[in-house]
C-alpha cells in the first residue's frame, strides 16, 4: 500500500496556520477523493479539508484544537498502488516532531532571568511564547525589532481571542515599557493606571450583569467573538462620523421590476438590489477616490483596485463579508452573478479564505430587515461604510411642469460611517449625495 500525506492547504494571503477544530474521520475509515476529512478555522473564515484521493486513513497527526501550520502533513492516507517513499517507521520521527508544541522545540532551557533574556535575544521568536501565547507575524516582526522577549510576551496582557496578543495590545506595551520593567498581568484592570491609549473600563457587578432575576449564560461561538473583537477594535482605531441622506429611487424600483424576470430567464441569476447598489458605489468611488483608502499611522494608502465588501448574515446570527473583487469591472450581469454566488456559499459555511479577504469599501443592507437607516461600523482596515435602509412608499414633493406636487414616491436612506482621520465632513458628504445622484438619475429606459 503507497502512503499519501495530507497537507494543511495555502488558504490565502498572510494566512500561516489554522486551528484543527474538529476531525470528521478516525484511523481506519475508508473515505473518497474530495471527502472532507478535517474542520479547520482561521481569524478569517471556517473551512473544511477535502480527502486528496480515495484511500484508508492510516494516522492522524494532529489533535483537534491543535495549531498546524500551511504545508504540514496532518494525516497519512493509505491508497492503493507501491510505496515510493520512505516508510512509515522512517517518517514516524519527523512526524512527531511535527507534532511537538511550538514552546517545547524554541522555549530556552536557560537557568536564570538573565540567561533566559540573552537566550530568547538570540533566538527568532516562534508562534507561541513559552507559556503558549500566540504570536501572529506583524506581533513577531514588532518584538523583533523592539528587542521584546518571549519572556516579556508573556506578561503582556492579550486583548484579542483567547488571550492573543493584539497589535494594538504590543503598541501599548512599548508606551509603557521601562528599561527594568514590563506591563503587569491582572485579572482586572487596574483604572488608575491607564494608559492615554487604554481608556479605562467600567466596573460593572455581578448583580448589575444578571439584574437579580433568571437568566441564561449563552457562551459565544468562536465566530461571534471575532466579530466583537472586530467591533471593539474598529471603534478604538477610528474617529466614527455618520452622515445620512434620502434618495427617491422611484425609477430604479420601476425598471427592476419591468425587467427582472426577463434578466432571470437571460442571465440565469436573479436581479436583486444590490448589484445596483454595488454599482452606484463603484461609480462614486471612481470619482471620489480618497474614500477608498486605509491608513497606515501617518500614510494614506489609495487603493487601486475596487474590492467591495458586502456585509451577509448567517443563519447562526452571526456575520461575514464576502468581496467582490475589482467590482469595477464588472457589468450588471457580472455583479448580480457574483452578489448571489458569494451570498449563497456564504450561508453555506462554503467560502474560501481569500474571497474574505481584501476589500476596499463596505455595504451592509439594512433594508433586507425593513430598517430605515442604521449607524454602521467601519471594516477594518477600510476608511467607510455604506449602510442601504429599506425601500418604502412615501409621499414627496417633486417638480412637475405645473409647479411642484405630492406624489407617492419609493424613498430609501443611505448612511456613510467614515473615518474622521482621513476623512472630512464633506468629502463624506458630497460622495454620499454622489451615490444618491446615481441611484436618482436612474436610467428607466436603460436596456439589460
Amino acid at each position: 500500500m503507497a502512503k499519501v500525506e495530507i497537507l494543511l492547504p495555502a488558504m490565502g494571503e498572510g494566512i500561516i496556520e489554522a486551528t484543527l477544530t474538529r476531525w470528521l474521520v478516525k484511523v481506519g475509515d475508508k473515505i473518497e477523493e474530495d471527502q472532507s476529512i478535517a474542520e479547520i478555522a482561521t481569524d478569517k473564515v471556517d473551512s473544511e479539508i477535502p480527502a486528496p484521493q480515495d484511500g484508508v486513513i492510516e494516522k492522524l497527526l494532529f489533535n483537534e484544537n491543535d495549531v498546524p501550520k500551511v504545508g504540514d502533513t496532518i494525516a497519512i492516507l493509505s491508497v492503493e498502488g507501491k510505496d515510493e517513499g520512505e516508510s512509515e517507521e522512517e517518517k514516524a520521527p519527523e512526524k512527531e516532531e511535527q507534532k511537538k508544541p511550538e514552546e517545547e522545540k524554541e522555549q530556552p532551557t536557560a537557568h536564570t532571568q538573565e540567561e533566559s533574556t540573552s537566550s530568547s535575544a538570540e533566538q527568532p521568536l516562534g508562534s507561541r511564547t513559552p507559556k503558549g501565547k500566540f504570536l501572529s507575524p506583524l506581533v513577531r516582526n514588532i518584538a523583533a525589532k523592539e528587542n521584546i522577549t518571549a519572556e516579556e510576551l508573556d506578561q503582556v496582557r492579550g486583548s484579542g481571542n483567547t488571550g492573543r496578543i493584539t497589535k494594538d495590545d504590543i503598541l501599548n506595551y512599548l508606551n509603557t515599557r521601562t528599561s527594568g520593567g514590563v506591563q503587569p498581568v491582572t485579572e482586572v484592570p487596574d483604572t488608575k493606571k491607564q494608559t492615554p491609549s487604554e481608556p479605562a473600563k467600567p466596573q460593572i457587578s455581578k448583580d448589575q450583569l444578571y439584574g437579580g432575576g433568571d437568566y441564561e449564560i449563552v457562551q459565544m461561538d468562536r465566530m461571534r467573538k471575532l466579530i466583537a473583537d472586530h467591533m471593539v477594535q474598529s471603534k478604538q482605531i477610528s474617529p466614527h462620523v455618520t452622515s445620512f441622506v434620502e434618495a427617491d429611487v422611484t425609477n430604479l424600483v420601476k425598471w427592476r421590476e419591468k425587467n427582472k424576470q426577463r434578466f432571470q430567464e437571460r442571465e440565469n441569476t436573479k436581479l436583486t438590489f444590490t448589484p445596483l447598489f454595488v454599482e452606484a458605489t463603484v461609480k462614486a468611488l471612481k470619482d471620489y477616490p480618497t474614500i477608498n483608502v486605509s491608513v497606515d499611522d501617518d500614510k494614506i494608502i489609495l487603493k487601486k483596485n475596487i474590492n467591495i465588501g458586502m456585509a451577509t448574515a448567517l443563519p447562526s446570527g452571526n456575520l461575514i463579508v464576502p468581496v467582490i473583487k475589482n467590482a469595477d469591472k464588472l457589468n450588471l450581469s457580472g455583479l448580480a452573478s457574483s452578489v448571489n454566488d458569494l451570498a449563497n456559499r456564504a450561508r453555506e459555511n462554503k467560502l474560501k479564505p481569500e474571497e474574505i479577504q481584501g476589500g476596499t469599501f463596505t455595504i451592509t443592507n439594512f433594508g433586507t430587515f425593513r430598517n430605515i437607516s442604521g449607524t454602521p461600523i467601519i471594516n477594518q482596515p477600510q476608511a467607510a461604510i455604506l449602510g442601504v435602509g429599506a425601500i418604502t412608499k412615501k409621499p414627496a414633493v417633486i417638480e412637475t411642469a405645473n409647479g411642484d406636487a405630492i406624489a407617492i414616491r419609493h424613498i430609501m436612506i443611505l448612511s456613510l460611517a467614515y473615518d474622521h482621520r482621513v476623512i472630512d465632513g464633506a468629502l463624506g458628504g458630497m460622495f454620499l449625495k454622489r451615490i444618491a445622484d446615481y441611484l436618482e438619475n436612474f436610467d428607466s429606459k436603460r436596456n439589460i
